[in-house]
């Protein structure tokens, strides 16, 4: 089955899509990847989603109509991946842009991903799955991390113990014990990401860099211990898993809070860089200390944090006797992986079959996520799910266009 998974995180940097062959070798499900591209965002549109993660400027005409054209350029992505490709979907899973996620205690558990689905069924002619996280939360759940059932099926080993840390806007970590039992897995997110040192960038050089390229600012600046310390103290951190967060915390009302007072401390943009990049490395390793249950032999960095070779230097120094490797190195884009595992999930919803890790998300029991939209070959596909009758799938293998 043909199944483009199509995922745009918290950085709001592109929208990833992935085109997937997916198939079943007895427990295991295996991935094709026959083609992966990253299409940018509408400036204007990225400027209007960034709005609506401030309470105070979004609105809710801004929210109905952004539905709508995120779901056109999510559509048109599938598009042109499929065409680069040089095939015909099967079937589109869509995570969607989140823009809200509010898991806090105190608050209702909700959150809320942009894209309109029956957009992107209706201008592809194809069956559509989306809106992934509701359901978890539904079952008591924290809808988040999701990757961690990718991780669960493609990372787990009979000898070495696996944190896969994806450092995307926000960062996250699934833990895979050896062996790989899925009742003692554990997944969180982490903390910041790149979100915190994007909106750095974007700010201190006035709009002309979205982003600190290669980590070239903060390598040339000083880290403020004490800066550091403050933001270590944020109380998230010592919360218990499982739990989420994203830019409703960590964004760019508490990004200009820091940057302020590291402008008013006399900080330059290389120091304040520096210390924004240290606060996502220390975060990470303060959250391995306090949660996991021991010292990972590995550690799979993936997301476009893996892309800046100050933030892994300082993650290899923390997390010293573990091992740093990459997506890459078991067949995965780091930067493509959660579009590949969105395409796998979509499949696994088609199918009926689960596609959490309740120890990871915190619910009460697996679920079934995503909405199904049908397309004019929904019939037929059912028809084909129908013929198979195979069990959840305890494996992932993924190989390349070339395989």
């Amino acid at each position: 089955m043909i199944v483009v998974g199509l995922m745009s995180g918290t950085s709001v940097d592109g929208i990833d899509a992935a085109v997937v062959d997916v198939t079943r070798d007895k427990d295991a499900l295996v991935a094709r990847l026959l083609g992966y591209a990253e299409s940018a965002i509408d400036e204007d549109m990225r400027r209007r989603i960034h709005a609506l993660f401030d309470p105070e400027r979004s609105r809710i005409d801004e929210v109905c109509e952004l539905n709508v054209l995120i779901g056109e350029a999510f559509a048109q992505a599938a598009a042109d991946a499929l065409r680069r490709a040089g095939v015909q979907a099967d079937l589109i899973a869509s995570h969607g842009q989140t823009v809200w996620h509010e898991v806090a205690p105190g608050h209702t558990r909700s959150t809320l991903q942009l894209g309109e689905p029956s957009v992107i069924a209706e201008r592809l002619g194809v069956t559509t799955v989306a809106d992934f996280r509701p359901r978890d939360i539904a079952a008591g759940g924290q809808g988040a991390p999701l990757a961690s059932w990718g991780d669960a099926l493609l990372f787990g080993d009979n000898q070495l113990s696996r944190a896969v840390q994806n450092i995307g806007g926000i960062a996250n970590v699934t833990w895979v014990p050896p062996g790989a039992q899925w009742e003692a897995m554990l997944a969180f997110d982490t903390g910041p990401g790149n979100a915190l040192i994007d909106h750095a960038a974007w700010r201190l050089t006035g709009g002309m860099q979205r982003f600190d390229v290669d980590g070239s600012i903060a390598a040339v600046g000083r880290v403020d211990d004490t800066l550091l310390a403050e933001l270590l103290g944020e109380p998230y951190f010592p919360l218990q898993p499982p739990k989420s967060t994203g830019r409703e915390l960590f964004g760019a009302q508490f990004a200009d809070q820091f940057i302020d007072r590291g402008l008013a401390r006399g900080l330059a943009t290389s120091d304040i860089l520096a210390t924004m990049t240290a606060f996502t490395a220390h975060s990470i390793a303060d959250q391995y200390r306090r949660f996991l249950p021991g010292c990972p032999d590995e550690v799979v960095v993936g997301g476009g944090g893996s892309r800046n070779p100050v933030l892994m230097r300082l993650l290899s120094q923390l997390l010293d006797p573990a091992q740093i490797r990459l997506h890459e190195d078991f067949g995965l884009s780091s930067l493509g992986r959660e579009a590949v595992y969105f395409a796998l999930m979509g499949h696994e919803a088609l199918h009926g079959r689960p596609n959490t890790v309740p120890s990871c998300t915190g619910a009460t029991h697996p679920v079934v996520m995503g909405k199904i939209v049908p397309g004019p070959n929904y019939r037929s596909l059912m028809a084909r799910v129908a013929a198979s009758a195979e069990a959840r799938p305890r494996r992932l293998i993924v190989s390349s266009m070339s395989s």
